[in-house]
């Protein structure tokens, strides 16, 4: 069985380890969308991950959903991001933006724009803004026309992002969001080749992406059945093996699979049809486990995993790697300090002298 803490390659990088940290909001940017300097000293911190994902970054404004996440669709907040690089290169690690577009989980009172979607489709529920929780509204369908100019502006930001520094990008294709919504029949209703074919958009997608940046420094989340965010689903064990084959050619770096368990015939029929690195997110929800997922991601590794990303285990272990290489307990995160706030539940996790010690005397 593959080790989580032996080196292992993915396209142009040498990893260090098979840990990685799993992009999570933290809302805590600016009102321009530009991440300060605690976004760099947050993912500085955690430069040991073998490879780190970052928050979700709107690609253009109409991808926006919440209040204080950062995009790259500006000059500003790539020199924001480019000083977050900047300290994680300098720590030794490598990092990934992740681009998120909501599409139509958002409200016009966060960035002024009527959500777009696949089709008018309402999610119910509804979504926190700067003037409290409101009522999701009815997206505007995207037109055929738009729908390309969507994928551009993905691949306009994944080009600022290589340009910012980043080692590559990653691709938001779950939790009930534009990419997801397109895979869905219950949210895709359109007459025209993307709704006729619900895998189209993330295979132009991933291409257009791959073609800016560089195929191996792509990636793809993906959160099959998953029902965040007013999502229902059928034929997930049809669609989900059919993407991960229509995807095989372009050449991708990963597939990020997210909230699957190890040994499903889901989890079996994406992993044979999916020929390149696999990244696995073990848990995605509820309690946090003592042991921070580790046993569900090695049981992972034994199914065909190649890396295994942690969420909130990073999120409240700076030094989760060597937490997990000694042994040494884990901090528990604090959901209270998850979205927005300062430094508290940031970047003020303890760090443990049980886990640097081990580190020292190797020298």
């Amino acid at each position: 069985m593959p080790d989580l803490f032996e080196p292992v390659r993915l396209g142009r990088l040498l990893l260090p380890n098979r840990l990685v940290m799993a992009p999570m909001t933290r809302s805590r940017a600016d009102r321009r969308g530009v991440p300060g300097p605690e976004t760099a000293r947050y993912y500085a911190q955690r430069a040991t991950a073998g490879l780190i994902v970052t928050e979700g970054a709107q690609p253009s404004p109409a991808g926006q959903g919440y209040p204080g996440t950062p995009g790259l669709h500006t000059d500003r907040q790539a020199e924001g991001w480019r000083a977050v690089t900047d300290a994680v290169h300098a720590a030794g690690g490598r990092i990934f933006a992740q681009l998120m577009h909501v599409g139509r989980i958002g409200h016009p009172s966060v960035n002024g724009l009527r959500p777009v979607a696949p089709s008018p489709v309402r999610a119910a529920g509804q979504i926190f803004t700067l003037d409290g929780r409101r009522d999701l509204p009815v997206p505007r369908e995207l037109t055929t026309g738009e729908v390309r100019e969507t994928i551009a502006d993905f691949a306009r930001a994944a080009r600022r992002a290589v340009d910012a520094g980043f080692d590559g990008v990653e691709l938001h294709g779950g939790n009930g969001y534009l990419i997801h919504q397109f895979l869905c029949s219950a949210t895709n209703r359109r007459g025209d080749p993307y709704g006729r074919d619900r895998v189209r958009f993330p295979v132009e997608l991933c291409e257009a992406v791959a073609e800016a940046a560089g195929g191996d420094r792509v990636g793809l989340r993906l959160t099959p059945g998953n029902p965040c965010n007013d999502m229902t689903e059928d034929g997930a064990g049809e669609i989900y093996p059919a993407l991960a084959a229509a995807l095989a050619p372009a050449g991708l770096g990963y597939l990020h699979l997210a909230g699957v368990a190890a040994g499903t015939p889901l989890a079996g029929g994406i992993r044979r049809a999916w020929p390149g690195v696999l990244v696995v997110a073990p848990s995605t929800g509820g309690a946090f486990p003592a042991d921070g997922g580790r046993a569900e991601g090695e049981r992972w590794l034994r199914h065909g995993a190649d890396l295994v990303a942690f969420g909130r285990a990073f999120l409240a272990n700076p030094d989760l790697v060597e937490r997990m290489r000694s042994g040494a307990a884990l901090n528990r995160p604090d959901p209270a300090t998850y979205y927005g706030g300062g430094e508290q539940g940031y970047t003020d996790y303890s760090v443990s002298s049980a886990a640097r010690l081990p580190a020292a005397r190797r020298g």
